[in-house]
């Protein structure tokens, strides 16, 4: 059975991730599609709109035939991480090829880039940290230090988001040596950071979640950008459990962890450094909500995804140590889901994998795992009272979600 892999969010699935998976699938010519995904906190820093469970389901119901999770060391990451965990758990999974959506739509604009840049390694490097001396981001250091190589205009857009990741998911499977085949498809109609909806079928998903979120107030139909099953499952999500979920939701116990904590033990979690850690404290005693503290710490050096990474391993207590000595290379295969088509892939392919294959959560002991069981318990903080306790034994209890073909 030939195998396509896909790297996703799915926050929410939409017709744009549909349009992505059938090009996938028929361009790698594969009649299996194996799914990483995020889990309940995001690559951007964000909590997810809905649980990890049910954008499984959205996933299968739309043409996805396995739902791996990317680990939380992996998935609450900087592009150049996230990218090494999603294609060091397709590579263990047997994958043929990898498909990503790119602003280029050409996989040799992408094979082109790298080989460049492995000439130009030395003066690249000595650019970014010019810039970065400057105040900039890492991000925008990179796509200025990139700018300033000769003929770099010859190569690719390394200033947008989804050509930066497919550069890392390609560079990433040749320090792998790995055998799939990258392949990348043009995104359709919205930008990923579009905030207003660009088209009348294709929207990003950042619209979607504001849609979703002011639709009350001004009566938005987000039904046209979502493919039924998507559009079914969050109508349940929100009469079951009675909200989606957004930074707000957190902010209370965020608020907490700051002004409970010292200096010092602020210095041990992941990305604090170069005493963000005082202004952090100080922004939380004087922050009335999330919006507003984001505000008073954004500055030219730390963009507001950097933040909102950073404030979510605050949420979890995710220590330096604990994140760099886990995210190397995936440790585990987290099976959330599967079709029938996916279920005779794994009979017939599991023998091989060369990670281990966990589908029932108490009966993997190894310690690796217990970042994603902290990430997912402090997520159901946010659910209702009567229901959390439900929710917080959830990790243990859920088997993996089987959606017949």
């Amino acid at each position: 059975m030939k195998s396509v892999g896909l790297v996703v969010e799915y926050n929410p699935f939409h017709n744009g991730h549909a349009f992505h998976l059938q090009a996938s699938k028929k361009k790698a010519e594969a009649d299996v599609v194996i799914a990483v995904m995020s889990g309940n906190f995001l690559q951007r820093g964000e909590p997810a709109l809905v649980s990890k469970w049910y954008r499984t389901q959205m996933a299968l119901l739309n043409g996805v035939d396995i739902v791996f999770e990317l680990p939380y060391c992996f998935a609450v990451q900087k592009a150049e991480t996230f990218a090494n965990g999603a294609v060091s758990i397709l590579n263990a999974a047997g994958c043929n090829s990898l498909c990503f959506g790119s602003e280029s739509g050409e996989i040799s604009d992408f094979l082109e880039t790298i080989a460049y840049l492995k000439d130009q390694h030395k003066v690249f490097n000595e650019n970014i940290k010019h810039f970065m001396e400057t105040g900039l981001s890492y991000p925008k250091a990179i796509a200025l230090a990139f700018q300033q190589l000769p003929n770099s205009e010859k190569y690719l857009d390394l200033s947008k988001p989804n050509n930066i990741l497919g550069f890392q998911y390609i560079q990433a499977m040749q320090e792998h040596g790995s055998t799939m085949k990258p392949l990348t498809v043009a995104r359709k109609n919205a930008d990923y950071h579009d905030e207003h909806f660009a088209s009348e079928t294709i929207a990003s998903a950042t619209s979607i979640r504001k849609a979703i979120f002011s639709k009350e107030k001004e009566n938005v139909n987000i039904g046209q950008y979502v493919p039924g099953p998507t559009n079914m499952l969050l109508q349940e999500y929100q009469h079951r459990f009675g909200r989606f979920h957004c930074w707000e939701d957190y902010w209370d116990l965020l608020q907490y962890r700051l002004i409970t904590s010292s200096p010092e033990e602020l210095q041990n979690v992941y990305e604090i450094e170069e005493g963000l850690e005082n202004r952090l404290i100080e922004a939380a005693h004087t922050s009335t909500n999330f919006q507003d503290f984001m505000s008073q710490m954004k500055t030219k050096r730390y963009t507001w995804t950097r933040l909102q990474r950073l404030s979510v391993h605050v949420l979890t207590n995710s220590k330096k140590t604990e994140m760099k000595s886990l995210s190397g290379n995936a440790a585990y295969l987290r099976l959330l889901g599967m079709t029938s088509t996916g279920k005779e892939y794994l009979n017939k392919m599991k023998k091989h994998f060369s990670l281990p294959l966990v589908a029932k959560l108490s009966a993997y002991k190894n310690s690796d795992i217990l970042p994603d069981i902290k990430a997912a318990r402090v997520y159901a903080m946010a659910f209702p009272k009567n229901i959390r306790k439900e929710m917080l034994l959830q990790e243990f209890k859920q088997p993996p979600i089987f959606i017949p073909s």
